[in-house]
């Protein structure tokens, strides 16, 4: 898979002159800020590709500049892919300015790089004016309550967002609870990825008030969040008037046989849900009440799904 930036070069190349292309998968090639820079020339005249892989290349600010220059030019991508690159602030912040007059993509995903709070709150502004974007990826990148409230901001207004991935971050309560306002009145969200950020039960709490109305959402990953039945119980209350979620992830958290015993009490109710997932809790699905509410809420999930 190596190519490295004289590999992209002559791609690059290529790519300026060829108009059927319409995918470039690049991902794990090396080709590190030379090589993203020959591209992003490339993608400057080129008109039919929709979709750029750049995964694990090496690519650091440099080279996300020079990508987010072509990106205000660019009439045809729709999708790039920057996952585990290093790309910090610098990059982070030119790619935003990129997405303020970009009106064509839809789908970027900068997981695993160092987009920090600042660089969050580049994205977010741009957010607040892009009308293209449907998804957006920001796992493992450091984010913590001060970036993530600047999105939460953004999604108030954000009408055209789908999916917002922040997976592995540090959000924390304070950031939850920003995102839990944003909830109450965003309408696009359908697809929300909040796991491994430690809300706790405070945030668990907050997220539940803004489930009780929002009416958008139908995916919410809540896993390795240091919830416990405090939050639990919240969460199942809300569902007990939710009727868009479909699926709910709680896994690895610290929800005993109480919060359970809520799930259960919930989806007696609740006809919408298909999937909750409690694996790697605290729940003793060897004894009595434990294991009574897992299968009480198997068979209403099984019930649900023949709905």
């Amino acid at each position: 898979r190596y190519i490295g930036a004289e590999g992209a070069k002559v791609l690059a190349e290529a790519l300026q002159t060829n108009a059927y292309l319409s995918q470039v998968d690049l991902g794990g090639t090396y080709i590190g800020d030379e090589g993203a820079k020959a591209l992003a020339e490339a993608l400057k005249t080129n008109a039919s590709l929709t979709t750029v892989t750049l995964y694990n290349n090496e690519i650091g600010d440099e080279g996300a500049k020079a990508l987010a220059e072509a990106l205000k030019i660019n009439a045809s991508l729709s999708q790039v892919d920057l996952n585990r690159n290093q790309i910090g602030v610098e990059g982070t912040k030119a790619l935003a300015e990129a997405l303020k007059t970009n009106a064509y993509l839809s789908q970027v995903d900068l997981r695993g790089n160092q987009v920090g709070d600042q660089g969050a709150k580049a994205l977010a502004e741009a957010l607040k004016t892009n009308t293209t974007l449907t998804e957006v990826h920001l796992s493992s990148n450091k984010i913590g309550a001060e970036g993530t409230k600047a999105l939460a901001e953004a999604l108030k207004t954000n009408a055209s967002l789908s999916q917002v991935g922040l997976w592995d971050n540090q959000i924390g309560a304070e950031g939850a609870k920003a995102l839990a306002e944003a909830l109450k009145t965003n309408v696009s969200l359908s697809e929300v990825d909040l796991g491994r950020n430690q809300i706790g039960d405070e945030g668990a709490k907050a997220l539940a008030e803004a489930l009780k109305t929002n009416a958008y959402l139908s995916q919410v990953n809540l896993s390795d969040n240091q919830i416990g039945d405090e939050g639990a119980k919240a969460l199942a209350e809300a569902l007990k008037t939710n009727t868009s979620l479909r699926k709910v992830n709680l896994s690895d958290n610290q929800i005993g046989d109480e919060g359970a015993k809520a799930f259960a009490e919930a989806l007696k109710t609740n006809t919408s849900l298909r999937q909750v997932n409690l694996s790697d809790n605290q729940i003793d699905d060897e004894e009595d009440e434990g294991a009574k509410a897992l299968a009480e809420i198997a068979e209403a999930l099984k019930r649900n799904g023949k709905g």
